[in-house]
């Protein structure tokens, strides 16, 4: 568990230096990647894994750090997705990808709409129906399209931090 959250930094902070230098330039639209929720997507979605909701604090601060938003948006955000990430290992461990696009539907959809209700509150009169229709869904199919590669990355990375236990 020790390897997994040393990895955790530097995974996450490439990760984040790829999301804002080359996958932020990709625009569908307004709508952008979150490379940072597909990688604690997939991570949590891994059976294995024990350090996923310290991969979600530190991305969450990660991105809170860089965002214009304030900190905590991005921190509850990715833990609420790392939340319904491991509670879907538990239910539906059968179907990786199917799980890994509801989390990824869901976590877009959630972190658009906070990000956006939380533009609002400070006074930004961002109008609903261009917001969702401009950003929000954009970005969650930019997500979608990304959430099979990541998700296959970081099944290989949790393979090799956590190999299987050989039977005798």
């Amino acid at each position: 568990m020790r390897m997994a959250i040393l990895l955790s930094v530097p995974v996450l902070g490439i990760t984040l230096v790829l999301q804002t230098a080359i996958a932020g330039r990709i625009h569908l639209l307004s709508g952008t990647f979150d490379l940072i929720l597909l990688v604690l997507a997939a991570w949590a979605l891994q059976e294995q894994v024990k350090a996923a909701w310290v991969w979600a604090v530190l991305g969450g601060l990660m991105v809170g750090i860089v965002s214009g938003l304030p900190w905590y948006v991005s921190l509850f955000g990715y833990l609420v997705v790392v939340g319904v990430g491991r509670l879907l290992t538990r239910r539906v461990w059968q179907a990786p990808l199917l799980a890994m696009f509801s989390i990824t539907f869901m976590g877009s959809l959630i972190m658009g709409t906070l990000s956006l209700m939380i533009l609002r509150f400070f006074g930004d009169p961002l109008p609903m129906g261009e917001s969702y229709s401009l950003v929000i869904l954009p970005s969650i199919l930019l997500n979608l399209l990304a959430s099979i590669p990541v998700f296959w990355i970081v099944r290989d990375m949790a393979r090799r931090l956590y190999p299987a236990a050989v039977e005798a």
